[in-house]
């Protein structure tokens, strides 16, 4: 097969592993840089060119690996391949509802899928109020859009709550705010699905003086054994957004496990490291049993 793995940079250990296990399996895998990436419309059907070479057709199935930085750009370009029937490992859609947090809670929690209790409001007016609403402090404060722990704040005190709120309002910056699970004792449970399994999964536990786990924040990794519920939960999130390749991350209550977010292009490193597991090899096969079907 040829597959694109849309990604700006070969330098990340992510795409290098897909990159690998897609070489050792037999396939040409190309990393297609999707910010240099433009489509044409009109005058005929639509084209898809990377800089100045026209792409559209040359593809069986796509990696997408979307930054956050350019999200809506990114998943524009893997709806064209899309249209022109190439497989996708995320479709577009897919996408932009797991980059945005309140998009992605609100499918869970219509879905039934317990989630911490979370507010959000853009009424710099009545902040004391919504602070209430979730039962006072501490609360955590996220930023609707971030990634790998950037964007999430413990405001512990109603006065340092009210100020953080009141400046991302100012900015007219997007946020959530959430009720602070405090017996997650800084640890999260990060599980990796691919296709409708779970291949992988690990326990992320926050340095000293830090609540927030990630990896990229100086978390450490380890084993985890999943509850039934946990892997429940893992799998029918990962449905529930559409995708196929997902980083599903909870957090372990007294009311038991509830998720915290779903990641369409989860990092490899540290799960790979932590479990031993070759995801990467896993993400291939996904898209052997699914890219030949679609292009028949």
């Amino acid at each position: 097969m040829n597959i694109a793995l849309l990604s700006v940079s070969m330098n990340v250990y992510s795409t290098k592993r897909i990159a690998e296990e897609a070489e050792k399996l037999g396939h040409y895998i190309e990393q297609v840089d999707h910010t240099r990436c433009s489509v044409k419309l009109g005058a005929g059907k639509p084209f898809i060119y990377l800089g100045e070479e026209e792409i559209t057709n040359e593809f069986d199935a796509i990696i997408p690996r979307i930054g956050a930085k350019v999200s809506r750009h990114g998943a524009a370009i893997v709806k064209q391949f899309e249209m022109n029937g190439t497989f996708s490992t995320a479709r577009s859609l897919s996408i932009l509802r797991a980059r945005n947090k309140v998009r992605t809670l609100q499918i869970m929690a219509r879905k039934g899928i317990p989630i911490p209790e979370t507010l959000f409001s853009i009424n710099p007016d009545n902040i004391k109020e919504q602070i209430e609403i979730l039962g006072g402090t501490p609360v955590i404060i996220k930023l609707q859009e971030g990634t790998q722990g950037l964007g999430v704040i413990l405001a512990e005190t109603k006065k340092s709550a009210k100020s953080i709120i009141d400046t991302f309002y100012k900015m007219d910056t997007s946020i959530l705010m959430q009720k602070y699970i405090e017996e997650s004792n800084g640890e999260d449970i990060r599980i990796l699905v691919v296709g409708n399994k779970i291949v992988a999964s690990m326990k992320r536990t926050s340095e000293a003086g830090e609540f927030r786990s990630n990896v990229h924040r100086g978390g450490t990794t380890g084993t985890v054994q999943l509850s039934p519920k946990e892997e429940f939960i893992a799998l029918n999130a990962t449905k529930h957004i559409g995708l196929g390749v997902a980083g599903v991350d909870l957090i372990r209550s007294k009311k038991g496990p509830l998720l915290i977010e779903v990641n369409a292009s989860p990092g490899l490193q540290g799960i790979e490291s932590a479990t031993g597991v070759n995801i990467a090899k896993e993400i291939i096969l996904y898209v052997e049993r699914n890219g030949r079907k679609r292009r028949r």
